[in-house]
């Protein structure tokens, strides 16, 4: 357990487990299905490998087959119009909160080194942010995606 996880030990397996912090998606919402899913894998690869105390615990089934670890907490799926986006972007940038983007430029490239170049070669606030993934504490992730609503 770490300093962010306000769990506490559930009595017989009942008690729910809640947590202090959030970890939010916020996707544009004119993408294309395919690439919801798309940019929301991208985006969240980016904080499990960067904020580790969002993972947990390697899985095992009954035969003893292991799989790899996963969150520890939910993913909570938001899209907003593009300026709504824009604006949960620019305030996850100035509260430093950990965060990962993804621009339409994106879309054209194939591999992480033109990816981050793409990125690279746009100013912050000019960026055409098609979705963004943010980790923290909830008052702070919920003040970043204000304006948002609950992907469909």
């Amino acid at each position: 357990m770490n300093a962010t996880d306000t769990t506490t030990a559930p009595a017989a397996g009942h008690e729910p487990v809640r947590f202090d912090t959030k970890i939010a998606v916020v996707l544009r919402a004119d993408l294309e299905p395919w690439q919801r899913l798309n940019v929301t894998a991208f985006l969240v690869s980016g904080l499990g490998t960067t904020v580790p105390e969002v993972i947990g615990e390697p899985y095992e089934d009954a035969d003893g087959t292991p799989y790899l670890p996963m969150f520890r907490q939910p993913v909570l799926v938001f899209e907003a119009t593009k300026e709504t986006l824009t604006a949960a972007h620019g305030r996850a940038v100035s509260r430093s909160l950990p965060c990962s983007v993804f621009t339409s430029d994106l879309f054209a490239t194939g591999n992480d080194r033109d990816n981050r170049a793409a990125v690279r070669a746009v100013a912050a606030g000019e960026l055409d942010v098609v979705g963004v993934a943010v980790y923290g504490p909830k008052n702070a992730v919920d003040k970043v995606i204000k304006g948002t609503r609950m992907h469909p």
